[in-house]
């Protein structure tokens, strides 16, 4: 597809959130400004049914609020500050964006790859009601199907996006809590249920990479990315390694990869 075909696809994760506070537009805005390919951000729902940028279930490691973003009105997230909390501190106050917003800075700027979150509530997982429905109305009204990735941990959200934007590139989030490779050595499963989801991509988690598993990814036609990595060493021995993505808190350690 044409939105790949460099080496390497340099991802700023969450807008590159050691430089600035995670997921904001101060963030993103950012992350324009250095030698990445994609801003990755991660989309949950209010309890009014808006689409926000942000990752935790609960505001309180970031923001100067509390509660369950489940519980929590738009009107209340759009008060927090979400810069509350960065490390080494912020000049401003950052409000929580939402993915329009997001959109509307990166169009004809940058692709965005858009993670699909679960709920959770003490521990357990639900779904959003609605939410891949409605993140697909957001990306088709920006007209940028064709300038994202959309990853997740949840397999049949991202299945539903393809029916809902055919051509859609779409990428199966992989962590030790989804997969062993002890398991799985000849990565058998895996593949055949990253084929069911429909997925382009496989985004693996760092620590369950061997270039066994680049191989047989590649084997089976399917392009690898990997999160997170903050070191620059690891970042350039998985570029010269052939992997597809690199996601990375430190997107300034891309102008020396």
């Amino acid at each position: 597809m044409v939105m790949f075909q460099s080496s390497l696809v340099r991802i700023a994760h969450r807008g590159g959130s050691c430089l600035a506070p995670e997921n904001t537009l101060a963030a993103f805005r950012n992350a324009l400004t250095m030698p990445v390919d994609m801003i990755e951000l991660d989309v949950q729902l209010s309890r009014d049914g808006q689409i926000v940028v942000f990752h935790d279930a609960t505001v309180e490691r970031l923001t100067n609020g509390e509660g369950n973003l489940l519980d929590l009105d738009f009107a209340y997230l759009r008060s927090l500050n979400t810069a509350a909390h960065f490390p080494g501190g912020w000049p401003q106050a950052e409000q929580m964006p939402t993915l329009r917003e997001v959109l509307a800075l990166a169009r004809n700027r940058m692709k965005v790859c858009i993670e699909i979150k679960f709920s959770e509530r003490d521990g357990e997982f639900g779904r959003y009601p609605r939410l891949a429905e409605l993140v697909a109305r957001e990306v088709q009204a920006a007209k940028m199907v064709d300038r994202v990735l959309i990853i997740s941990f949840d397999w049949v959200a991202l299945s539903r996006l393809r029916r809902l934007m055919p051509g859609v590139v779409t990428g199966a989030l992989v962590s030790e809590r989804v997969w062993s490779l002890a398991d799985d050595p000849g990565l058998v499963k895996l593949c055949k249920q990253v084929t069911l989801a429909g997925c382009n991509w496989v985004h693996l988690d760092r620590k369950l990479y061997t270039p066994q598993v680049l191989s047989i990814m590649h084997q089976n036609g399917f392009k690898l990315g990997l999160w997170t990595v903050d070191d620059l060493e690891d970042l350039r021995q998985l570029a010269a390694d052939g992997v597809n993505s690199l996601t990375t808190d430190r997107p300034d350690l891309f102008a020396q990869v």
